[in-house]
């Protein structure tokens, strides 16, 4: 594990050293996230979410000077006049799109709580703070950002608060986040398939699921597992061996019912019942889900001892590596086909960016040379 570890570390370096290079705006400030296999833009937009991403993955690696130019032009141009942040920005920071999904704020916030800590600023904390309750507000009831009412508790919402409760919780206290933490753990089981023992994306808000239609019988098994390693680490702070051998069962599961056994590499989406995919793209192979298999694996393994999450790990790692791993540019690729062929080079767009990659290499070395806990 120690070799491994190291070899991680030093993904994490070469990602870190690509983004910084190629992605912040020497002239305006901000992020490019549309970067070419080299490193080279081609596409000014700069993305709120990827910017806020950077700005808490600069950050918690303690580069306080590549994130600020970051965040100074998120926050100066990425909302607008009611407070709610757009989804993408033209270089010179004017609005080029707005989405009414509340990510690019939640990424916004997260980064604001981590440059707090790296900057030992107490502002940007308590502007993480009071973004936190407002997203809440607008998860509750999506028609503050112009859509409409589902009436589905959608597991996206879900780890996104979770993520943002972990990141403000151990430095700004408020006796309201540990009892939602534990109301988050319990809404994502609650997610849990009955029968596959996965996760899915959407069930009722009253928390039945469903089954008459695609939306209640899709699962992804990538976001299965990135869930996975947050609810292990709320069981840290709240044990429950109930609660986390369902969370084990989860990993278990989303690896071998998300596995290609044809190909290898995890589908990105699937159905519940193997009905026809809505999703063009539901066979194909993305960067991210095994990414956050390597961080799911490194969590169980560190939490259990037990052989067979290292095993897993070997696999995931091997496909990630022969398949995303650009040893000539650095930094991954996204794009693969169910067969493993690339199908897109860049390195960057509007959902790729300085974060899935360095995270999971950063968090995962991190696990993996820790004393297993049990």
């Amino acid at each position: 594990m120690i070799e491994r570890a190291a070899k991680y570390l030093q993904q994490l370096k070469r990602s870190q050293r690509f983004w910084k290079t190629h992605a912040i705006d020497q002239r305006y400030g901000g992020f490019w996230s549309c970067l070419d296999r080299g490193g080279a833009v081609y596409d000014e937009r700069k993305y709120v979410w990827m910017a806020g991403r950077a700005v808490w993955m600069f950050s918690k690696l303690g580069d306080t000077a590549a994130a600020e130019p970051v965040l100074n032009f998120l926050m100066r141009h990425g909302r607008d006049p009611e407070g709610r942040f757009y989804f993408s920005l033209n270089r010179n920071g004017s609005p080029a799109s707005f989405q009414r999904k509340p990510y690019g704020a939640v990424f916004a916030a997260i980064g604001l709580a981590e440059y707090a800590r790296s900057a030992a600023r107490q502002e940007p904390l308590d502007d993480a703070a009071a973004l936190f309750w407002k997203i809440r507000e607008w998860i509750a009831d999506p028609t503050l950002l112009g859509r409409p009412r589902h009436g589905l508790s959608q597991l996206a919402d879900v780890m996104v608060t979770i993520s943002m409760l972990l990141e403000i919780m151990p430095s700004h206290d408020d006796p309201r986040h540990a009892e939602l933490l534990n109301q988050m753990l319990d809404e994502a089981l609650a997610h849990q398939h009955p029968e596959l023992g996965v996760f899915v994306e959407n069930i009722r808000v009253d928390r039945t699921h469903f089954d008459d239609s695609p939306t209640g019988r899709l699962w992804c098994p990538g976001h299965a597992l990135e869930v996975s390693w947050f609810l292990l680490r709320i069981l840290d702070q709240f044990p429950d061996t109930a609660k986390f051998n369902r969370v084990l069962m989860n990993i278990q599961r989303s690896l071998e019912l998300g596995w290609d056994s044809r190909y290898d590499g995890l589908f990105y989406f699937l159905d519940t019942q193997s009905k026809p995919m809505l999703e063009l793209e539901w066979d194909m192979k993305l960067w991210w889900p095994h990414t956050e298999a390597i961080l799911a694996l490194a969590h169980a393994w560190r939490r259990t001892g037990d052989a067979k999450w290292a095993g897993w790990l070997d696999r995931i790692d091997e496909y990630a590596w022969r398949t995303f791993v650009d040893d000539e540019f650095g930094e991954w690729f996204g794009y693969a086909s169910r067969e493993g062929r690339i199908t897109h080079d860049a390195k960057g767009n509007s959902y790729k960016g300085f974060f899935h990659v360095p995270r999971a290499m950063m968090w995962a070395a991190e696990e993996i040379t820790a004393v297993p806990k049990k």
